[in-house]
């Protein structure tokens, strides 16, 4: 079982990122647009538990992603199971329709330009996010995976060892989920 653990960071300027991530030789991945539909459970509220349930739509590419409650520490770190689906709008409609069937609320859609960089950093893999949130701003996310518990610790620390070295500050400790209900929960007061 795998952890994601990481760290995402509000107040970034992208084109300083990106120079401060080729001086150290990362790996430029491209740009693709992300649009997670995220659904709520219909018998336990995931707000509440702190999980996520989502439809994430890369392209032609679909996943289903689960993401279990944050663990302790000093970064996000939660359990993350992700299958891939058949392609396509229409697979993407065929599980939506499945998913309403089966009483799941849809709770909201979160859209992003995601910009991706790999680098091997303190012996382990890291990418580096920078993401254009509509609605939202720009943000950078700096993640690892740990292989099991007893890593956790070494992950967190290669996680915010190298945001500080990418100059990152400004942590944002709630999901784009998140920050997408508050906004619309303070324009309907």
């Amino acid at each position: 079982m795998g952890y994601e653990v990481e760290v995402k960071y509000r107040g970034v300027d992208h084109d300083a990122l990106a120079r401060a991530l080729e001086a150290l030789k990362a790996e430029p991945l491209g740009s693709v647009d992300e649009e997670d539909l995220y659904y709520n459970h219909p018998a336990r509220d995931f707000a509440a538990t702190n999980e996520a349930f989502r439809i994430r739509c890369i392209g032609d590419d679909n996943r289903i992603t689960y993401k279990g409650p944050k663990e302790a520490g000093p970064t996000k770190t939660r359990e993350e199971i992700e299958i891939s689906f058949e392609p396509g709008e229409e697979g993407r409609e065929l599980l939506a329709r499945m998913f309403d069937r089966l009483s799941f609320r849809r709770v909201a859609v979160v859209r992003k330009r995601r910009t991706s960089y790999r680098l091997t950093f303190h012996n382990r893999e890291a990418t580096v996010t920078l993401d254009r949130a509509e609605d939202l701003g720009d943000f950078a996310e700096v993640e690892t995976l740990a292989e099991d518990r007893e890593d956790l610790p070494r992950a967190q620390s290669a996680v915010l060892e190298l945001a500080a070295k990418l100059g990152l500050s400004e942590v944002e400790p709630r999901s784009y989920l998140r920050m997408l209900l508050e906004g619309k929960s303070r324009a309907r007061e």
